[in-house]
């Protein structure tokens, strides 16, 4: 996936303003294609894609359709890990198979939108447009998952999806996301959201939130309300620390509501004080969304913990 949408069929309506299009059938035909033509803009689904040209905001002189690439549209176990191309869809990712694998990813992908967007939409576009609303993006930093990159000449490199996601490092020319690395705890995971209507839709506030048993901890990050998702590591580490895992993971109910406001806290902080000492109070509509990040946190524990 490059710095667009990307790696799953070729949208059927691609923009008239493209001077050509090239369909390679494999990653390293696809990184060639790119290298060759630094001005192309990788396409799959088309999702983001095509608001942006529909928009006016972007005018591709070229097109690299990355919907032939078989190789990236599956996943496979390794060492403990998923392997997942970048290029399935959200369709496919919402099946039960897929969920039985990694369940938090399954939920955000059937609540990605309607089907048409679950269709066409992938995992490697979701990731390489990184719009906050994103909704495989909380799950994934919760997750801690890994990017696999190629590049030209057959390279492939490894960083984490936070990394991609904060701007810590960018793709480089001629660049693709491959495969998504997943970690398969065997634990409880939970992703909830929260949108401004009915059903399926843009979300307001999302939270991820995986138990990690082997290592005592708690994974949570919260998307939707910042360029990128946040986590709330002190929160985490508290909590962690309350929970038995020795006896069935037990919670106090009291933890579990302490937890939810220290974590919309951390994402949602008050303003710092004035320089005499007063401070100005948050917006209703911020401490709206503080509550409903509290409310969406206390419950994604306490569903992983049930």
């Amino acid at each position: 996936m490059g710095q667009r949408e990307g790696a799953a069929g070729l949208t059927t309506h691609a923009p008239q303003t493209a001077q050509a299009v090239t369909l390679p059938t494999t990653l390293d035909e696809a990184v060639a294609a790119l290298t060759a033509m630094p001005t192309a803009v990788p396409v799959a689904g088309g999702t983001d894609l095509m608001a942006a040209v529909n928009s006016g905001q972007l005018r591709p002189a070229a097109l690299v359709g990355l919907g032939r690439i078989s190789e990236i549209r599956g996943w496979q176990y390794q060492d403990g890990h998923a392997l997942l191309g970048a290029g399935l869809t959200h369709a496919r990712m919402g099946r039960p198979d897929f969920a039985a694998l990694i369940p938090a990813l399954a939920a955000a992908a059937r609540a990605a939108g309607p089907p048409h967007i679950r269709n066409a939409g992938t995992l490697g576009g979701n990731i390489a447009s990184a719009a906050p609303t994103g909704d495989a993006l909380p799950v994934l930093a919760a997750l801690e998952a890994t990017l696999i990159i190629a590049g030209p000449g057959g390279a492939r490199r490894e960083i984490p999806v936070s990394h991609l996601l904060a701007g810590v490092e960018l793709l480089r020319g001629g660049e693709l996301i491959g495969y998504v690395r997943v970690p398969l705890l065997h634990a409880p995971q939970v992703f909830l959201k929260a949108t401004g209507r009915t059903g399926p839709g843009r979300a307001l506030a999302s939270v991820a939130l995986v138990l990690d048993p082997a290592r005592r901890g708690v994974r949570c990050a919260v998307g939707a309300i910042a360029p990128m998702p946040l986590r709330p590591l002190e929160a985490e580490q508290w909590v962690a620390g309350l929970i038995d895992w020795d006896n069935d993971r037990a919670l106090v109910p009291e933890a579990l509501h302490a937890f939810g406001e220290y974590v919309a806290a951390a994402c949602i902080p008050d303003p710092a004080p004035e320089p005499d000492g007063s401070v100005t109070p948050l917006p209703p509509a911020v401490l709206h969304l503080r509550r409903t990040v509290a409310a969406l946190a206390r419950r994604a524990l306490g569903r992983a913990l049930s």
